[in-house]
């Protein structure tokens, strides 16, 4: 919270930063199948078809639902890589600078590579 000074008051001004339910949210939540929470900003998330599909679906969310998706088939491990992807993909498209390598290691590859399918990314 934060002090305001106007009209020689002194009010009270709370700052939000946005959350992860209703239609407006500026945040997702993505569930791996074994139930760790990986709470990322929607504009990522929306780099994958996937998602972007799940999220704006008719039925799929209304305004007092969270914006939550859960994965049955992709463990932390993977899903954790996947969000990081998602804010390296934002930070680089149409991106003027010399796009880095993105690190990926072996042990993870094959099912990385079966997640970024199905998520469409």
């Amino acid at each position: 919270m934060t002090e305001a000074a106007g009209n020689g008051r002194a009010t009270k001004v709370e700052t939000r930063y946005g959350g992860y339910t209703g239609p407006e949210a500026m945040y997702v939540k993505l569930i791996s199948s074994d139930d760790h929470e990986f709470i990322i900003k929607r504009e990522h998330a929306l780099t994958s078809g996937t998602i972007k599909s799940m999220l704006s679906g008719p039925g799929q969310l209304n305004g007092n639902e969270a914006n939550e998706v859960r994965f049955r088939e992709i463990p932390s491990h993977v899903l954790s890589k996947v969000c990081t992807y998602f804010a390296y993909k934002v930070r680089y498209t149409n991106s003027s600078t010399e796009i880095p390598e993105y690190p990926i290691s072996p042990e993870i590859a094959m099912e990385l590579l079966m997640a970024a399918n199905f998520l469409d990314c």
